[in-house]
């Protein structure tokens, strides 16, 4: 440790260094009329990608590219040099009589970092690298900043949550993740479009953050002279309108819970819902199926896809399990057995789980089900039929009025989407609005208020309607295949540095 720390002592005075000379550079060039950041825009005809996939077609016609350099060579009158641009790298031969001396020399003095502008004509080298051999070499903006070492990139996570733009740069394979997250988003509205859908935006500050079990952030409107909240979900609103009419509607958009941060949680997230009056959550099932396996071939070009130690194939139909039948599989419990709440306490007492004097058969079947089955749900499995007790939102079964018709979608033991047949009794409603009510009295932070807006709402008269909702980032962690949601979130929530 200490020759880490002595090692990086040498390290920082060079660093501080080659900082002083770009600096110095720069006013050098400003100096002889040659500012870089006056330079306010360029022709662009091709990127990297585009030129190597159609060299035959491009081979000794001008082109002009723009890019980060990220390796330079000088060789006495010639040199080459790579920049990175937004599809990959593309090597440049810069030679000084192809280019004039002046500017050669101006190219020899750039830096690692530096932006440039080529214009040239596609060749290929006597190794076969397609590359450009430029006529014309413009520096258009200056790095003041040192990038971290090529060969090795931006190795150190925090720094490449912190400084996601030094990341994008210096990794190709996380520029690519974001690249498929754009994507996957792209593909997702064409799927629910061409199931005619309509995406609507709602309220992010409201005075109820109805929709999902969950603490909330607060802040205060100046202008109103009122508390609000960032909503925690979209829920409660999107009902609204399908109220109003509007019969398949959808909303892609932040939502923010006061949680921890892990490798699945970020208190800001991207979560999407979608509402469609006239079905239920067996429609909702048929769906998500559908548009999982859309994705991953659309946007993976195959529906067995690789994450973390395990194949995941969602081409063939996702299993389905009750929560009651997998605590049973997995726990060995059977809660149909149980007959009381006293019962269920103890238990889950036996087995070592934390049991709160409020928790009733509903909440301990829950408990169960995180606690053993989660993790053993690796291939997509939907969880059905919860207890009434933890789905305030959700429609009793007709059958059993102990559970509601909702599912959760599992794949790798991860929840990746929550659905229901929505309730749309207003009077069921209030009653479990007061249910919240009495828990959030007992102690429960996380419990849901009545929002007597929406009861109004459900009075006006909501159809039958299977609501959903993705948390798109987990989706993106899916289909790229990493490991933490942190690598799917351009800018991850960080606690403060601090000088």
């Amino acid at each position: 440790m200490g020759e880490q720390q002595n090692n990086n002592t040498r390290q920082e005075p060079d660093l501080n260094e080659q900082r002083r000379i770009r600096r110095e550079k720069l006013q050098a060039l400003q100096e002889a009329g040659k500012d870089p950041f006056r330079v306010t825009k360029v022709p662009v005809s091709h990127h990297s990608l585009e030129i190597k996939d159609h060299f035959e077609e491009l081979e000794g016609k001008a082109v002009s590219v723009a890019g980060r350099m990220l390796f330079k060579r000088v060789m006495g009158k010639a040199s080459f040099c790579n920049i990175r641009d937004l599809e990959g790298d593309i090597q440049i031969y810069v030679a000084r009589d192809s280019i004039g001396e002046e500017p050669y020399a101006d190219f020899k003095k750039s830096d690692i970092g530096d932006i440039l502008w080529i214009s040239g004509e596609v060749f290929k080298t006597k190794t076969g690298e397609i590359s450009i051999h430029a006529s014309e070499v413009r520096l258009i903006s200056k790095s003041l900043q040192v990038l971290p070492e090529k060969f090795h990139g931006l190795t150190n996570t925090d720094l490449r949550y912190r400084q996601r733009y030094v990341d994008l740069i210096m990794n190709p394979e996380s520029k690519e993740v974001f690249l498929k997250r754009s994507r996957i988003l792209k593909e997702i509205r064409r799927f629910l479009d061409g199931r005619g859908f309509m995406e609507v935006e709602t309220p992010i500050l409201v005075s109820n953050p109805g929709g999902a079990a969950a603490r909330p952030f607060d802040t205060h409107y100046n202008a109103l002279d009122e508390d609000v909240k960032l909503r925690i979900s979209l829920e409660l609103y999107l009902k609204r309108l399908i109220v109003g009419g509007l019969e398949k509607v959808y909303e892609i958009g932040r939502v923010f819970r006061n949680e921890g941060v892990d490798t699945r949680h970020n208190p800001e997230f991207t979560l999407m819902e979608l509402y469609q009056a006239f079905t239920d959550y067996e429609g909702m099932m048929e769906l998500t199926e559908s548009m999982f396996r859309y994705l991953a071939e659309t946007v993976c070009g195959t529906t067995t896809i690789p994450y973390g130690e395990a194949m995941i194939d969602l081409g063939k139909p996702f299993e389905r399990i009750t929560m009651s039948d997998a605590v049973k599989k997995y726990a060995g419990v059977d809660f149909d057995q149980v007959e009381s709440d006293e019962e269920a306490r103890a238990i889950a007492k036996a087995r070592g789980l934390e049991v709160e004097d409020r928790f009733v058969k509903g909440n301990i079947i829950d408990l169960f089900f995180e606690e053993f089955c989660e993790q053993n749900l690796i291939q997509p499995t939907f969880v059905m039929d919860h207890p009434i007790e933890i789905s305030p939102l959700t429609k009793k079964k007709p059958d059993d009025p102990s559970r509601v018709e909702r599912f959760e979608l599992f794949i790798y033991g991860r929840e990746m989407c929550n659905a229901y047949s929505e309730l749309n009794d207003p009077i069921d409603q209030r009653d479990r609005f007061a249910a919240q009510e009495a828990a959030f009295a007992a102690g429960d932070e996380e419990a849901e208020h009545t929002d007597e807006d929406f009861l109004n709402a459900l009075e006006i008269g909501m159809p039958p309607t299977g609501g959903i909702g993705y948390g798109i980032d987990r989706l993106v962690m899916l289909l790229t295949n990493s490991p933490a949601i942190r690598d799917v979130i351009f800018f991850p929530t960080m606690k403060s540095m601090k000088d």
